[in-house]
């Protein structure tokens, strides 16, 4: 159950790019958060959440010294030891993985692309959100996970068999060169063909050839 936020949420900060933190800072005081502290790494901000216990914590995804996975990182500590404590990862780009990983079977947490802070009432409703114990996704990831679920390979279907017909059919081989190749009756490789072309969902037109239309989705593919 999401916990209710306090009238002055208090929020601690970490970020390495001074002035985008300084003015995150800013713009939360004006906007009623009491900011405990400030940190540009990732021992500093563990820190902070330790002295302060924050309602939340606003954390870049990628610190020194490495700038990989610090932000990232100290999330999951914050979240697995003061589970109270809401964490709004920000991120220049949209990480897909990074992002799955935080946001898996856990409350209170958010993710979200740094260009929505530019949009002030949003931002400040994400923060709201995390603090109470909600959970926010930027859109962006949304969009990036549904194509990935939507695309499918379209060669998943095949058998190893039809694979190495159809990469012959590539090739521009006949059904003849096919069976030759592979030592196979040439009926056979025709029933391979024709498996081949009902599972990509080619179907006869009166201006499409259905193998040059199997093998670009091959290539495509590949």
């Amino acid at each position: 159950m999401a916990k209710a936020a306090s009238s002055s949420p208090t929020v601690v900060l970490a970020e390495d790019d001074v002035l985008l933190r300084e003015g995150m800072a800013s713009l939360l005081e004006s906007h009623g958060f009491d900011v405990a502290g400030q940190a540009g790494d990732r021992d500093a901000l563990l820190a902070l959440v330790r002295e302060h216990q924050p309602e939340l914590a606003i954390v870049d995804i990628r610190m020194p010294p490495t700038h990989t996975t610090e932000g990232l990182d100290a999330a999951r500590v914050i979240k697995s030891s003061f589970p109270d404590t809401g964490v709004l990862v920000l991120s220049a780009h949209v990480e897909v993985e990074e992002a799955t990983a935080l946001l898996a079977g856990v409350s209170g947490v958010g993710y979200l692309l740094k260009s929505r802070v530019t949009d002030v009432a949003e931002f400040i409703d994400a923060l709201q959100r995390v603090a109470a114990g909600g959970s926010v996704v930027d859109p962006a990831l949304v969009q990036e996970l549904f194509a990935r679920k939507q695309w499918v390979d379209p060669l998943s279907e095949l058998s190893s068999r039809e694979l190495e017909v159809l990469a012959l059919m590539a090739e521009g081989r006949s059904n003849a060169g096919i069976a030759k190749q592979l030592w196979l009756a040439e009926g056979t490789v025709e029933k391979h063909v024709k498996s081949i072309l009902g599972k990509l969902d080619i179907h006869a037109t009166a201006d499409d050839h259905r193998r040059v239309l199997a093998v670009v989705a091959y290539l495509e593919s590949r």
